[in-house]
Order: C-alpha cells, then structure tokens, then sequence
C-alpha cells in the first residue's frame, strides 16, 4: 500500500460514492452512471485498492442477527499515561469490542461493545476492568440507532459463543 498521499479526481469519487451505498453494484452499472466503461472503472478500483483509499469491501449485517443484542460506549479512564499500543494490546483481547480509540476529553480512550445481552456485557466490562492500569469505566448503553443505515448500526462478526 502506498503511505503517500493520494489525489483523486471527480470520477474517483464518484466510484467511491456508488460503492459505499452498495459494494456490489457492478462496475458496468457504475460506468453507465458516471459516463465510463467496466473496464475504465476496474483500472480506477484496482488503482484506490492499490493506493489504499479503498481499504476493503464488506456486507452489513443486522447485529441482532448474529447474536448481538446488547450494545454499548464505554469511556476508559486510564491510571497514569497508559500509551495507545498497550490499549490496543487489550482491545484486540476482547472480541466484543468492535470499535475502539483514543479521544480528547476526560476520557483516555471510547470502546464500542456488543454483546449478547446485559449479564454478557457486565461480564466483559469486568474483563476490561481486571487490567491494572484502568482507573475506571463509564458506560452508555444504545437504546436505538437514529441512523440505522449508518456503519455503526451494523455488525461486523458474529458473536462469541
């Protein structure tokens, strides 16, 4: 992948749009619609793969489906300076946690946390709390998504067994 910035005209994001709202839509139905042929719009994705602006391709799924009917933020407050690599370590430990970063504010990092139900996320937001260096957690459980075709609102692996 290539790390240096990366320019991309009118057509570029046009392609980019069409993909986002569907990944499946054809490249012959994108052309159609932005005045290319296949050919011309595979030579574009395979050049926004290469570069890294297309970073992948995925299906949305409903999280409920898959077993995942809880979901919550919670803010992480860490006990000293607890460096990004090591909260990372942490995260990728708990495969509930489907999103996670470091912020501004009070808070030294924000988790987004699926889980099967309630008793399950108690069970992970006390996984996350035996770590030595996290002082402590606020949690704000999701009651609807306002956004419901938006990323967030859907899922990205089934849940744990």
């Amino acid at each position: 992948m290539n790390s240096r910035a990366t320019s991309f005209d009118d057509l570029d994001r046009k392609i980019i749009t069409a993909l986002m709202a569907n990944a499946r839509t054809s490249f012959a139905e994108i052309g159609a619609d932005i005045g290319l042929s296949a050919t011309a719009v595979k030579r574009r994705v395979d050049r926004l793969r290469e570069t890294g602006v297309i970073t992948g391709f995925t299906a949305t799924v409903r999280p409920s489906a898959l077993g995942w009917r809880t979901e919550a933020y919670v803010e992480v407050y860490c006990e000293g300076a607890a460096p990004p690599r090591r909260l990372a370590e942490v995260v990728r430990n708990h495969p509930e946690i489907t999103a996670a970063m470091t912020v501004t504010g009070g808070a030294d990092a924000l988790l987004h946390v699926r889980a099967r139900d309630v008793d399950h996320f108690e069970e992970v937001l006390e996984r996350i709390r035996t770590e030595p260096f996290i002082r402590k957690t606020i949690s704000v459980m999701v009651l609807s998504h306002l956004l419901p075709e938006s990323p967030e609102a859907g899922a990205t692996h089934v849940a744990p067994e």
